[in-house]
C-alpha cells in the first residue's frame, strides 16, 4: 500500500478587493509519492478554499501557465515534484517583480509586450515556394533547443536585471530574437534585431545566469544572449566595412 505524507504549505494570498494587503496561508497536504506542487494547490482549492486563485493549463510543462516561485525559486508547478524541494515547509509565492492581480496570478501584459518587440515569427519576403521550406538537418539542429520556449516567464522573472528595469528585454524575449535569427528559413534580420541593440537589449545582460538555471525546458538563455551581442558585433563590423568602402569609392570619383 503506498503511504500518503502530510506535507506543510504555505500560500501567498493577495485579494485587491479586501484589504489589498498581502499574507500567507496555511496548509497541511496529504501527498503522494511523486506528486506535483500543482496537484497539491488544485487539491488544496478543490477540498479546502476554493478561492485559491492561479493559472494552470496542460499539466504537462507545455502550456507555461504555471510559473511560480517554489521556495525560492522559480519553477513550473506542473513539473515540480514535492519530494524535490527541501525544507520542512513548501512556500508558494507568485512570479517575482510582476504585479499581482490576485493571490499566485500576475499580470503578464509587460512580459508579453518586451517578447512582441523582437517580432518573435517567421517574417519572409521572397516568393513562397510552391510546398514546404525545407530545411537541412544541420539547419535544424541550430534551432533544436530554442523552440522548446514555452514563454513561461519562469527565466525572465528570476532576472535580477529585470527585476529593477521592466524595460530591460529580458531573457525570453532575446532567445526569441535569437531563435528566428538563427532560422535558415527567415528572412526578418533587421526587424528581429533592430531591440536586440537598443539600450534594454542583449547589453543589457549582466550575465547572472539565473534565466539558465531556472529555464524549466533546459534552454540556455545566457548562450542565445551571447549569440546576439556576437551577431551584434558582426554587424557592426560589416556596416563599418561597408561604410569605409563607400568613402573610397566617393573619394576615388571625385
Amino acid at each position: 500500500m503506498i503511504e500518503k505524507r502530510s506535507v506543510h504549505f504555505s500560500i501567498f494570498r493577495f485579494d485587491p478587493e479586501k484589504d489589498g494587503k498581502y499574507h500567507y496561508d496555511e496548509f497541511d497536504v496529504d501527498t503522494l509519492p511523486g506528486e506535483v506542487v500543482l496537484s497539491a494547490l488544485l487539491d488544496i482549492q478543490r477540498t479546502t478554499d476554493p478561492s485559491l486563485s492561479f493559472r494552470h493549463s496542460c499539466r504537462m510543462a507545455v502550456c507555461g501557465s504555471c510559473g511560480m516561485v517554489i521556495n525560492g525559486q522559480q519553477r513550473l508547478a506542473c513539473k515540480t515534484q514535492i519530494s524535490s524541494l527541501s525544507g520542512s515547509e513548501v512556500v508558494v509565492e507568485p512570479l517575482s517583480s510582476m504585479p499581482v492581480v490576485k493571490d499566485l496570478v500576475v499580470d503578464m501584459d509587460k512580459f508579453f509586450d518586451n517578447m512582441r518587440k523582437v517580432k518573435p515569427y517567421l517574417i519572409r519576403y521572397s516568393q513562397d515556394p510552391a510546398k514546404e521550406l525545407l530545411q537541412s538537418s544541420e539547419n535544424r539542429r541550430r534551432i533544436d533547443n530554442l523552440v522548446d520556449c514555452i514563454s513561461c516567464g519562469v527565466c525572465t522573472t528570476a532576472c535580477p536585471v529585470f527585476w529593477t528595469n521592466h524595460s530591460y528585454l529580458g531573457p525570453a524575449a532575446l532567445v526569441k530574437a535569437f531563435r528566428f535569427l538563427s532560422d535558415s528559413r527567415d528572412e526578418g534580420y533587421d526587424e528581429h534585431i533592430e531591440h536586440v541593440v537598443l539600450d534594454n537589449g542583449a547589453l543589457t545582460c549582466k550575465d547572472a545566469y539565473q534565466c539558465t538555471v531556472t529555464c524549466p525546458k533546459g534552454i540556455n538563455p545566457q548562450e542565445a544572449i551571447e549569440g546576439l551581442r556576437a551577431m551584434m558585433i558582426q554587424k557592426r563590423v560589416w556596416e563599418r566595412i561597408h561604410q569605409e568602402h563607400a568613402v573610397q569609392i566617393s573619394v576615388t570619383t571625385d
